[in-house]
């Protein structure tokens, strides 16, 4: 697949993502936040201010899990696991 078609496909599953109003699973969600940093390259790890450690530690052990994926690659999955749980 082409870069640019990759990466419009990419942007489109990320904003329906965000608009979903159904609730997905703890995990799932973190698998969005890590691709999601993975394929935008903010690979910069933040503990937002009043967050509890707990959640912090998953956030980052999802990062690690998906930082051996390129840009490309982490597009990629994100758009698969988004058709995957997405209702339509």
């Amino acid at each position: 697949m082409k870069k640019k078609v990759l990466h419009t496909k990419f942007e489109e599953a990320f904003k329906r993502v965000s608009e979903a109003t159904q609730d997905f699973p703890p995990d799932v969600l973190l698998q969005f936040y890590a691709l999601y940093k993975q394929a935008t390259q903010e690979n910069s790890f933040s503990n937002s201010e009043g967050e509890h450690e707990l959640v912090s530690a998953f956030k980052l052990n999802a990062l690690l899990q998906v930082k051996h994926l390129s840009i490309q690659e982490a597009k990629k999955t994100y758009i698969e696991i988004a058709e995957k749980y997405l209702i339509n």
